[in-house]
């Protein structure tokens, strides 16, 4: 049986600008929840992404859900692809790239299997997951459910959720977090940058951040 469940509304748009300024990077600098099993690798070398979390399960050998997806989802939406421990199985490949490329999905984020990375690369369309293969899925009519919550590697995602993916890794968001964690982030990298000056301007970096005073702090509480 397929499960299908309505269309989340989408994230905020002046949330999603100043989310997409952020590194994931910079935020695992100060949180630790919401990060994706970093086996999730990017297919791409350099990009960085901001979209609606729209969640798929899919059953280990049956792609046809994420083919009906197809005709449901919208610009700026991220698909998050449960594939229910699968690790064999290859749900995304070259066609379902090209069609989200010209419906302007923001990018999928799969845990388990993608196929066809040389036509990802040659489009240059966003695609997380665990690796390759050549064993694909089929459409077989085993069942499946979408926009429902589901969990992709240890993360629970909810429908709806904000995504921030770039090549450092996949980090996922309920939208009334975006606003204190973009602008945390933002003071982060501006003061990287500051950091970048002084070290250029030959001071010590332990002295900067203040880890040797740290150290030598707790060597002498103890």
């Amino acid at each position: 049986m397929y499960s299908i469940a309505s269309m989340p509304k989408p994230v905020d748009e002046k949330l999603k600008e100043i989310l997409s300024s952020c590194e994931t990077a910079t935020i695992g600098h100060f949180r630790e929840s919401g990060f994706i099993d970093p086996n999730i690798r990017s297919v791409l070398s350099k990009t960085r992404i901001v979209g609606t979390a729209i969640t798929l399960s899919l059953p280990p050998t049956d792609g046809t859900l994420l083919n009906h997806a197809m005709r449901l989802v919208r610009p700026g939406d991220v698909l998050i692809i449960d594939r229910q421990g699968d690790k064999r199985h290859a749900c995304w490949g070259g066609v379902l790239t090209h069609v989200a490329k010209e419906l302007g999905l923001a990018g999928v984020v799969i845990d388990g299997m993608a196929t066809d990375a040389e036509s990802i690369r040659k489009l240059s369309f966003p695609v997380w997951s665990r690796g390759v293969s050549a064993l694909t899925t089929k459409l077989s009519g085993q069942g499946g459910s979408m926009n429902v919550p589901i969990s992709v590697g240890d993360v629970v995602v909810q429908p709806g959720d904000a995504i921030l993916a770039d090549e450092s890794g996949v980090l996922v968001l309920s939208c009334d977090e975006i606003e204190t964690v973009a602008v945390h982030a933002i003071e982060l990298q501006e003061e990287e940058e500051e950091v970048l000056s002084r070290l250029s301007q030959g001071e010590c970096l332990p002295d900067i951040s203040g880890a040797t005073s740290l150290i030598e702090r707790v060597n002498r509480q103890t």
